[in-house]
């Protein structure tokens, strides 16, 4: 649409709302967009004052993740819960390449200080594979990560829920989550393979867009966190 407003800023109601030209922003479900935290309403205010003569919700990412927790997540905190725990089952980091060597150990590099932060900051256990055949993980190491999911509110899951289905990995978005690695490396880390095969066989140009766009994605997350 048609940029419709003039200023975009923020006012304390709810929390800290966006508001356009003094009238408070609603979510595609007619809720206020409106949030906790300072820091965020700002960034999201930000977003709309960036807009020019057209509104492109492309660029608006933070103001999308506050949509999705404010009108989805928070409606079925259990339900995303599971959605994201089930990615501790077939967590990327545990299924390994067995040749050829070279990428064998890129992956026991990027991969290896995750799985033992993991280990360290849940007391988990992992199971690694050495191909694609499934291997079931201990049921206290599910247990335990399942945990550190559902102890976070609707926004946090919403930022951990992209972090997690983009990279494959419950425990590198944990890691992003908490500090223990960068949003950029986390991303690199665990498109390690797909770089590789770039790096050997040739960048396809379609996959270079679609990783562009992921990544995009990926550190808007992990900013929307940063800023709860």
């Amino acid at each position: 649409m048609k940029r419709f407003y003039t200023q975009a800023g923020v006012v304390e109601q709810d929390g800290f709302a966006i508001a356009l030209d003094g009238r408070p922003v609603k979510t595609p479900a007619r809720a206020p967009l409106a949030v906790a935290s300072r820091a965020l309403a700002d960034a999201i205010a930000a977003e709309w004052s960036a807009q020019g003569e057209t509104i492109d919700p492309r660029t608006m990412k933070l103001t999308g993740l506050a949509n999705a927790a404010i009108d989805r997540v928070a409606a079925d905190h259990a339900g995303f819960t599971r959605g994201i725990a089930a990615y501790g089952e077939t967590d990327l980091l545990c299924y390994r390449a067995a040749e050829p060597p070279d990428l064998v150990a890129r992956q026991a590099e990027a991969w290896d200080p995750l799985l033992d932060w993991a280990r360290r900051r849940y007391d988990v256990a992992f199971e690694l594979v050495t191909g694609i055949m499934h291997r079931p993980q201990p049921a206290a190491t599910l247990a335990r990560l399942a945990d550190a999911v559902a102890a976070r509110d609707g926004f946090a899951l919403t930022a951990l829920s992209t972090l997690t289905t983009i990279a494959g990995s419950l425990v590198a978005a944990l890691a992003v989550a908490e500090g223990a690695i960068g949003a950029d490396e986390a991303f690199a880390a665990t498109h390690l393979d797909e770089l590789w095969q770039a790096e050997n066989w040739g960048e396809d140009s379609l996959a270079l867009d679609a990783r562009t766009a992921r990544e995009a994605d990926f550190l808007a997350a992990a900013r929307f966190l940063s800023l709860l």
